[in-house]
This record gives structure tokens, C-alpha cells and sequence, in this order.
């Protein structure tokens, strides 16, 4: 055998297969080869002690921001995969808002192939649902797939036509991928900058209403429920939508749901506090009970995924006023810090049920291979210190960007290291 390592004595929790318990791996050729208590340590063999560690299937985040091509001032596909490496994350699926769109072919093969010379984490493309994300032609799926693309996403475009919307989830159907909405009634959005509350109106400032997610989100629910199409919901917020998801669970309607961490943290009274333009995100920052109704859609299983929508911008264009900032936040390399401080430190999750929305869940989803320690599959692990304390820094972040509304923040939990197909991509 050839690369071989030894993880000895951490604590493995693998939702795949049901484990948590303190046990050793065993790695060759980038393959888990075993798994066990005791395990020897070939001649030659690497050996890592994660004596106090959490290992972990690496992790996978489904909605992320690589800005490559076109923006490569704010991330590219070198310094977004470094980032995502030092998050935890080994892989990533990067949206189709690029310049140009990721909506032809050649788009698809040019992510991959940049990815295999410069990137370090495996990078998945999502294809934009419709050219240039305007909402009005559908993409060609077949050859979108067929280059490499695992799902359909207009991302921040929501898809308002219902009529493209319905035709959207009948093609996929063909390649039992999903479509991934941004749910969002634009019309009722039009100039809004934060979530409409008392605090929007309090700053003076155009409120989106949490109507227009719920809108939207029982529209595709009736598009999914008559197509058989399977819907995916990017980043909900609203405790209605979150509410009209759990029903269409239980009718057995083909529909999953993600939550970022900065809607599981933060509320839109933040915003009042320091008019910090990193707070601008789309869809906004909500009220206090919508956050407690998310917690409690991610705790009973409505919400599938916990994925960082990272969104890189750069220090000029979130230098400015808030309303005229561009909505978005980097979290590759926050967001498991946020959920163990705020969510498993405060006894609202544990370890394997936040593992299992960031790891087995998306990989299910997608259809993509990881989110598992099974023996024969590739050794794409995540090791992580759950007591360790730090400081969220903007110099130390890998991102290309900083515009974090955490830098200052004291955090528990970091990634000790980041391995991929048995290599170390991150150490800290």
C-alpha cells in the first residue's frame, strides 16, 4: 500500500452509518480502508492523533460563491476552495452567478477544469436554470449534466415565471436532479434592503416582506406536488415558509430546504446597532421569532441542509451606505464555528445532527459521492477541535474577501485539519 495514514483515538461521528464513538481510521490510496478500535499502524504509515477531536465525513456545502469568472477581485476558485479547506469543507457546489453566467457547456467544463490546476477542494457546478439567469429561456439540461453540472439554480433571480418554473422541474425530472430557488416574490421586494418589521420602519429603510418568500415558496410546492419535480429551497427565513414546507413534507411533495448560519445567529434588530453594511444579505436578516421558528424547522428535520451561502465582496463596494451596498457575507470559514457556539454550546443540536445537515444530507440531495467514513469510500474527512476558543480575524482569513459582520467575534469550534481523498488540504 502507497499514502497510507492512521487517525487514531477521535471521536468519529458518521450519521451515514449511525457511528459516534472514539475509533481509529485507517486510509490507503486515498480510500477508508478500515475503521476500529485499536487499529495498527503499518510500517511507513502516517499517524495523526485526534485524541479530543471530533472526525467527521468532510464536509459539504451546497450554496457557495466562487465569483470566478468575471469577479476575481472579490474570490476565485483558488482562494474560495482555500477557504472552504480551512471552513472544514471538502466540497462545494459554486452558483452560476458569474460574468458570464455558468449556462452553456463550455461554462460547466471551465469550472471543472480550473478547479482540477488550482483549486484544492472538489467544486461542483450548478448550472443556471434559465440563460444568463434572466428568467425566460430554459437552459439546455441534458447538455448541462452531461459536462458536469448537478443541479439548476437562478440563485438570487428567483424564477418568477411559473410557466418556466413548472417546465424547469418537468426537464429535471428526466435526471432526478433538483432545482434550487431562491423563493422570493421580486415584485414584492422591489428596493428592499432589509427584512419589513418595526425596524425597517424605525431606520427608514424599504423592508422586504416575509409574505413574499411564503408566496413563493407555496407556489413551487404546487409546481412540485403536479410536476413530481423536486424542488430545493435556498437560505429560507420566514416562519411561514418554513411552516408550508413542513406540511408538504408530510403530503410527500419532493421538496428539501437549506438555512444559513447567519439566519440561524443574527436578527434584524443588528442592523439598528452598527448599520454594518456586511448585515445586508438577500434574503434579509428576519425577525426574532422567524429565527426561533428556523432553529426549530433545522431541529426537527423541515430543514434539511446547513449551507454558508458565501458571498464574497469586495472592501470598496460594502464601503458605502446601506441601502446601497451589495447584499452577501463570506462563511466558508465561519460557519461551524457559529452553529457550535450558537446552537450545540446552547443545547439546541448535537454534534451528529448538525454533521448530518452538513455532510450525508446535501450528498443525498445532489446525489454526490462523500458524506460518509464507510469503508471503500474516498477519505474525505474533517477533524475538528470542538473546545477549541478563537477570535474571528480578517487577516486570517483565506477568503479574498472580509466582509464577515463577525470579525471581533469570540467563537468555539475550529477545524484542526481538512483532508481530501486522504491528503491534507488544510492544518491549522
Amino acid at each position: 500500500m502507497k499514502n497510507e495514514l492512521v487517525i487514531k483515538n477521535g471521536r468519529v461521528i458518521d450519521p451515514s452509518q449511525g457511528l459516534d464513538e472514539i475509533r481509529d481510521l485507517h486510509i490507503a490510496d486515498g480510500v477508508i480502508k478500515s475503521g476500529g478500535r485499536n487499529l495498527p499502524t503499518p510500517a511507513g504509515a502516517k499517524e495523526i492523533d485526534a485524541s479530543g477531536m471530533i472526525v467527521s465525513p468532510g464536509l459539504i456545502d451546497m450554496h457557495t460563491h466562487l465569483r470566478e469568472p468575471g469577479r476575481e477581485d472579490e474570490e476565485t476558485l483558488s482562494t474560495g476552495t482555500r477557504a472552504a479547506a480551512a471552513g472544514g469543507f471538502t466540497s462545494v457546489c459554486c452558483m452560476p452567478n458569474s460574468i458570464p453566467v455558468c449556462d452553456t457547456r463550455t461554462s460547466v467544463k471551465y469550472i471543472i477544469a480550473n478547479v482540477a490546476e488550482t483549486g484544492v477542494v472538489n467544486v461542483h457546478p450548478v448550472a443556471a436554470i434559465t440563460m444568463g439567469q434572466n428568467g425566460d429561456a430554459i437552459t439546455e439540461f441534458g447538455d448541462l449534466v452531461e459536462a458536469g453540472a448537478i443541479a439548476f439554480s437562478d440563485d438570487g433571480h428567483p424564477v418568477m415565471n411559473a410557466e418556466i418554473m413548472r417546465r424547469a422541474l418537468q426537464y429535471s425530472r428526466m435526471f432526478n436532479i433538483p432545482v434550487l430557488q431562491h423563493a422570493e416574490d421580486q415584485q414584492l421586494c422591489e428596493g428592499a434592503v432589509m427584512n419589513e418589521s418595526f425596524e425597517s420602519t424605525k431606520l427608514g429603510l424599504k423592508g422586504a416582506p416575509p409574505e413574499a418568500e411564503e408566496i413563493a415558496v407555496l407556489r413551487d410546492i404546487a409546481l412540485a406536488r403536479s410536476t413530481g419535480g423536486r424542488v430545493h429551497f435556498q437560505h429560507i427565513t420566514t416562519k411561514r415558509a418554513i411552516e408550508a414546507i413542513r406540511q408538504a413534507k408530510k403530503e410527500g411533495i419532493r421538496v428539501t430546504a437549506e438555512a444559513a448560519p447567519h439566519h440561524l445567529v443574527l436578527n434584524d434588530a443588528e442592523i439598528a446597532k452598527a448599520f454594518n453594511t456586511n448585515l445586508r444579505v438577500n434574503p434579509p436578516l428576519r425577525s426574532e421569532s422567524d429565527r426561533q421558528a428556523l432553529i426549530e424547522g433545522l431541529v426537527d428535520g423541515t430543514i434539511d441542509c446547513i449551507a454558508s451561502d458565501h458571498a464574497p465582496h469586495s472592501e470598496e463596494e460594502k464601503d458605502c451606505e446601506f441601502d446601497l451596498a451589495p447584499p452577501g457575507m463570506i462563511g466558508l470559514e465561519t460557519s461551524l464555528a457559529l452553529i457550535n457556539t450558537f446552537l450545540i454550546e446552547k443545547g439546541l443540536m448535537n454534534w451528529a445532527d448538525v454533521i448530518r445537515k452538513m455532510t450525508v444530507n446535501p450528498a443525498h440531495i445532489l446525489k454526490l459521492p462523500g458524506g460518509t467514513l464507510a469503508v471503500g469510500s474516498s477519505a474525505d474527512i474533517t477533524i475538528i477541535d470542538p473546545e477549541k476558543k478563537w477570535t474571528v480575524r480578517a487577516d486570517k482569513f483565506r477568503s479574498k474577501s472580509k466582509n464577515s459582520p463577525y470579525i471581533g467575534w469570540k467563537l468555539t469550534g475550529q477545524v484542526a485539519r481538512t483532508i481530501l481523498g486522504g491528503r491534507t488540504v488544510y492544518q491549522r
